[in-house]
């Protein structure tokens, strides 16, 4: 167990907490942006604070804990309500993990995945009601005619906890395409107790147009019933438009997140050199890609006419450049770490930490960089029921980021 102490000890830096409107100070941006490398672009934000916001340091004593290493590549994470988390892995099964480090059996009876490249058993979530019908969604990659596609499943975990039973497809994100890239595929529940799902636009020149379209379910996040059918109250994209849409124009969305003041739904995409993105979702919304990015292609060339502003498409709240591949991501809303409340952490894959960001008002006032030091790339980030974060990494790592005892 390793102990990250983060206190701020300079006078002159207490005095501006005594001048701010923190009384206690903890998530002034006093320190400089933890961002130091040179963007790969020379693009402007759009507003003050939209990238590279001040530093903020957890005043809050922490206990890291590495839980198990034992994993195969797992995807999402999310804890059960005694505690336990409830792991998938890339390869196509789930895993139960215990609190002291035990490993369940691979829970097997769910569909058949396609693992290649980004593709595998990708992001869960819980039904609401869980203590008492056991229920669980996911999203995976499914082989169908004509490629690959982005599938929503659910399905009963059995009693003994060693297999979903009456696993079933509910939604399938058309058109299928022969490619391993960009599926998207974090679910969560709304306060109705429907689901919102990430999609990705597969990635390629022949499918990146079809994030605009409204015809077709890729590069988007829909909102669908427990049944796979368009959730009631869905805006409306027009005649031709799926009814299970709900904002368009996204790129590779690995991380959706539920606000816990504002119910709210955020939510992470990955860009291309440069241009990662933190989005505040409002229903009905076009998120620009391809058309606006802050992002390169990773020939160094523009996107499109390298444009990152036009009427009519919405602004990320927060974007990166260079890049720190954001995937699952969660708001801490536990009592244990008081100036964590309503922050946003993500897993960052590529940058190898989890970040902190601190959010006033819908825009981003701090960034903090955790667990940078362990050389992991960090692929979901939960808060249990004890109040603490956990996170999962692509090498097969749980961690546990907890106030210290």
């Amino acid at each position: 167990m390793k102990n990250l102490l983060l206190i701020l000890t300079a006078s002159a830096t207490l005095a501006l907490h005594a001048c701010s409107d923190d009384p206690d100070g903890v998530n002034d941006p006093t320190y400089p942006p933890v961002e130091t490398e040179n963007p790969n672009t020379n693009y402007q934000p759009a507003f003050q604070g939209q990238t590279r916001a001040g530093g903020v340091r957890t005043t809050t004593k922490l206990d890291t804990t590495i839980i198990t290493s034992g994993l195969t590549s797992p995807w999402g994470v999310k804890s059960l309500p005694d505690g336990r988390l409830l792991v998938t892995q890339k390869g196509g099964t789930m895993r139960i993990v215990t609190q002291t480090g035990t490993l369940s059996a691979p829970i097997t009876g769910l569909p058949a995945v396609n693992a290649n490249g980004q593709g595998g058993l990708l992001g869960l979530a819980l039904d609401p009601s869980f203590a008492s019908n056991r229920m669980v969604y996911w999203v995976f990659s499914e082989n169908v005619s004509g490629g690959t596609v982005s599938a929503v499943a659910k399905g009963r975990l059995s009693s003994d906890e060693k297999t979903i039973e009456n696993a079933t497809v509910i939604y399938r994100a058309l058109p299928a395409y022969n490619g391993t890239l960009h599926y998207g595929g974090r679910i969560v529940f709304d306060a109705q107790g429907n689901l919102f799902v990430s999609t990705g636009e597969r990635s390629d020149l022949a499918t990146r147009p079809l994030a605009q379209s409204v015809e077709a379910a890729l590069g988007k996040v829909l909102h669908i019933t427990k049944e796979g059918q368009p959730a009631p109250g869905n805006p409306s994209f027009g005649a031709e438009a799926l009814p299970a849409l709900y904002s368009i124009g996204h790129r590779n969305p690995q991380g959706l997140a539920i606000h816990p003041a504002t119910g709210e739904l955020w939510q992470g995409e990955h860009g291309p050199r440069g241009g990662d993105e933190i989005n505040r979702v409002q229903a009905g919304k076009n998120y620009g890609w391809p058309t606006i990015t802050y992002g390169i292609e990773y020939s160094g060339q523009k996107v499109g006419e390298g444009i990152q502003q036009k009427e009519g498409l919405e602004q990320p709240v927060y974007y990166w450049d260079p890049v720190v591949s954001p995937s699952g991501m969660t708001f801490y809303s536990g009592k244990k770490v008081p100036e964590w409340e309503n922050n946003l952490f993500i897993g960052a894959l590529s940058g190898q930490h989890i970040v902190r960001l601190v959010i006033e008002n819908n825009k981003v006032t701090g960034e903090e960089r955790l667990l940078a030091g362990e050389g992991q790339r960090f692929r979901d980030v939960t808060q249990g029921t004890d109040g603490a974060l956990y996170a999962v990494t692509d090498q097969g790592r749980l961690y546990k980021l907890d106030k210290a005892q």
